[in-house]
């Protein structure tokens, strides 16, 4: 079998679902492939519409998780595979479509992701001072066109959200500059942006109880080691039934999650017994208030700006039913910040399911409708979706590797069933990609390119002792990864 004559698969999305599918299929490929009669030799392109890749190990989560950094680096050493070609800056839709990708590639999957927030549909979501946490958490990790500065002149701010995007955030929002500086990448803006935040007192609220939180406790032990913030929490929140804490206890995540939430009710309590102290034991100028089964139901404005929060308090059963009580508390806040969930992206010529919030699909085929509607059992020949754009904005990173098996599956399966071993596309010359984007004066950035941009940003940290400080600006991006 000639060169020209591998199995050739697009993946639109460079974040973890696409890396890590790429990776997948192309080990599962060796297992199996000659079993299936398709061999074992694939190419696979990756398309990025930023000009690094990665996506929400760089982009998404916070900047002082210990994890990123062997994430990025396992990620990385996929990327340096001779079977995997990066193209970053280049956008599906605009730079390349789908029929240019089916005329090149016998499938093409889709790894989009998510940038965009829920809508918060509560009375005063659009006062000045509301903001949802996809664009904030895009400028304190420095995506390439988001914000580079933020008003972060609140004294008092509520956080909306049961996860650990709403975690991120809080922890982001009561972090101390130089600690954070110290042991992360951001750049200067960020820097510059967290040293004058006034914030003085946070509020988190939880819809639901203790035990049905979807903290990771990874995320929890981070919020309990914050220089200069005092944890305060309500005693009533942790008084669970016995029904309550048996249904904890089935689950091993749930169990240990609600171990660590006592663990910080103790924490809370000392913290308060020693006179309003932080973790160490020093004098917190800030406070963290966790509230569980509060409910916000209507922001309060005056003057067009965020002046309160008001609170309905609930109660939730054993088996997660929330009810309401009818009782109400307002809580001075100048800022809001709602992280109650991202919707995945959509993209040109796949039909979406907005009831799902993913790329219309089954197991991941891409469907021509929506479910529901009168064509959406037809499948799309070619055409599969990983990571969020299948399942949804849920589960945390590694979870994406169970999907990518699944979809890889599916997709040698169903080149077992076609002609040609699976050799589908009609144009099999791998420089014709190259030459289609060239003639349209689209210029990738290739693994290389990303290379020298990450030396750079190792080059800058190490002047600060930092490991790491990372490139904001997309021009300058392209500037170090094409050696200007």
């Amino acid at each position: 079998m000639n060169e020209n004559n591998e199995l050739r698969i697009a993946v639109v999305g460079a974040g973890p679902a696409g890396v890590y599918s790429s990776d997948i299929f192309l080990r599962q490929l060796r297992k199996t492939g000659e079993e299936l009669g398709l061999g074992t030799k694939a190419r696979i392109d990756l398309f990025e519409k930023l000009p690094v890749p990665f996506g929400l190990v760089r982009y998404g989560v916070a900047p002082d998780h210990p994890s990123i950094k062997f994430i990025a680096d396992a990620l990385e050493k996929t990327l340096d595979n001779p079977d995997i070609h990066l193209y970053c800056d280049v956008e599906f839709g605009r730079d390349i479509t789908l029929d240019d990708l089916l005329a090149r590639y016998d499938a093409v999957l889709f790894a989009t992701g998510a940038v965009a927030d829920k809508p918060l549909l509560i009375p005063g979501a659009d006062l000045q001072g509301v903001f949802g946490a996809a664009r904030f958490v895009e400028w304190y990790d420095g995506y390439p066109t988001g914000a580079r500065e933020w008003p972060l002149d609140a004294e008092q701010i509520a956080v909306i959200g049961g996860g650990n995007v709403a975690m991120d955030v809080a922890r982001e929002l009561m972090r101390n500059a130089e600690d954070l500086k110290a042991r992360t990448d951001i750049p200067d803006n960020v820097y510059e942006g967290i040293k004058a935040n006034k914030v003085k007192e946070l509020h988190l609220f939880i819809r639901r109880g203790v035990a049905q939180a979807k903290f990771s406790v990874q995320e929890l032990r981070e919020m309990e080691k914050l220089p200069g913030v005092q944890l305060v929490i309500n005693e009533d929140d942790f008084d669970l039934d016995d029904e309550t804490v048996e249904r904890a206890s089935a689950n091993k995540l749930t169990r240990q999650m609600v171990e660590e939430l006592f663990a910080i009710r103790e924490m809370a309590e000392d913290m308060e017994d020693d006179g309003g102290v932080d973790f160490e034991g020093n004098p917190a100028n800030r406070k963290y208030y966790l509230h569980f089964n509060a409910d916000p139901v209507e922001i309060i404005g005056a003057d067009g700006k965020v002046a309160a929060i008001r609170v309905e308090r609930t109660e939730t059963g054993a088996d997660g039913t929330m009810h309401r009580t009818g009782e109400f508390e307002d809580i001075p806040v100048q800022s809001v910040y709602h992280a109650i969930g991202y919707k995945p992206a959509s993209v040109p010529d796949v039909a979406y399911d907005e009831a799902r919030t993913v790329l219309a699909n089954d197991g991941g085929r891409i469907l021509a409708a929506a479910s529901g509607e009168a064509e959406s059992a037809e499948v799309l020949p070619r055409l599969y979706a990983t990571g969020w754009a299948k399942r949804g904005p849920i589960g945390l990173i590694g979870s994406t590797k169970s999907d990518a098996l699944l979809i890889v599956t599916n997709m040698l399966d169903d080149f077992s069933k076609e002609g040609a071993a699976g050799r589908i596309a009609p144009d099999r010359d791998p420089a014709s990609i190259d030459q289609l984007l060239a003639s349209r004066g689209v210029t990738p950035i290739d693994f290389a390119g990303w290379k020298r941009i990450d030396a750079f940003e190792r080059s800058e940290g190490a002047k600060e002792g930092r490991e790491h400080k990372k490139v904001v600006e997309p021009e300058e991006l392209r500037r170090l990864a094409h050696g200007e």
